[in-house]
């Protein structure tokens, strides 16, 4: 996202579209909302850059958020949703442009080189104390990933949870959780990126990785494997849900949530979210409940 540096008429058209309500858990007061048709002529004037809607995500880019590692397909959830707002924003395919954007940077504070970030960033109130985030494009559960041969498959009993070592990449919702909800009796294991926690699953240096039920059912049926390939890792169960959801991230401030909102809220109420959701994240449900 851009630093909000508009002209005179841009501030104009931004008075005039105000702002929309956010979800439980986000917050924010609201004037008039705007319509998708006022959005479609005020969105013009708060692009990043000129003519093109810019959007960002983190690199590499899972399935099923994305496909092949390539947002600019259309496939995966988060790339559909992606060119689903922009179209309900009247920017045409052809006019968004990706940009690479690290998963922990991206709520940092500060000017943004995009009009916003999809990349499964959950809201949390300290983080929307540097950033501005839409209402939900998709409500999240945390999950339990562990070895095959770990004990944690079998047992896993709230205070059976409480004794094993979890580990997880800093910053995400997923460490959160342990501390918060599960309060092991040891100190989780803190990793730079995702991959590095992986790695320390694969190793045996850790019992289990906290993480949300769609990335967690990608990585024990297609990422963690042994040095044969084989699959070594199941998805454990699912927590309920304690009211988690992924947002698109802009910079603080910025009015162009005021038309993101309206555009996600279109696509809810044509059931356009929720197909899409069906088409990429259907098989979720099935996994099975735990209680912290």
């Amino acid at each position: 996202m851009r630093n909000p540096r508009l002209t005179l008429a841009g501030l104009v058209t931004l008075a005039t579209i105000g702002t929309v309500s956010l979800s439980a858990g986000v917050g924010a007061s609201a004037a008039s909302s705007p319509t998708l048709t006022s959005c479609q002529t005020a969105v013009k004037s708060q692009e990043h850059t000129k003519g093109k809607l810019t959007i960002a995500t983190d690199d590499p880019g899972y399935t099923p958020w994305f496909v092949n590692n390539t947002p600019t397909n259309d496939k995966g959830y988060e790339s559909a949703v992606a060119y689903a707002i922009a179209k309900e924003l009247g920017v045409a395919k052809s006019n968004v442009v990706w940009v690479h954007e690290p998963f922990d940077s991206s709520y940092e504070p500060g000017p943004k080189a995009f009009d916003f970030d999809i990349n499964e960033v959950s809201y949390t109130a300290a983080r929307a104390k540097a950033v501005t985030f839409s209402v939900s494009y998709y409500d999240v559960q945390q999950s339990i990933v562990a070895l095959k041969t770990n004990a944690i498959v079998k047992k896993h009993s709230a205070s059976e949870l409480k004794t094993y070592t979890y580990g997880d990449q800093i910053g995400t919702t997923g460490l959160a959780y342990i501390t918060n909800n599960i309060k092991p009796t040891h100190s989780p294991r803190i990793y730079s990126t995702l991959d590095e926690a992986v790695l320390a699953l694969q190793n045996g240096q850790i019992d289990a990785i906290v993480i949300d039920t769609p990335d967690g059912q990608y990585m024990a049926t297609s990422q963690i494997t042994n040095s044969k390939k084989k699959l070594i890792a199941t998805q454990v169960g699912q927590f309920p849900s304690v009211g988690e959801h992924y947002g698109l991230l802009l910079t603080k401030g910025n009015p162009l949530v005021a038309c993101v909102n309206v555009a996600i809220s279109a696509l809810k109420s044509s059931g356009k979210l929720a197909a899409l959701q069906q088409k990429w994240l259907g098989i979720y449900t099935s996994v099975p409940a735990i209680k912290p």
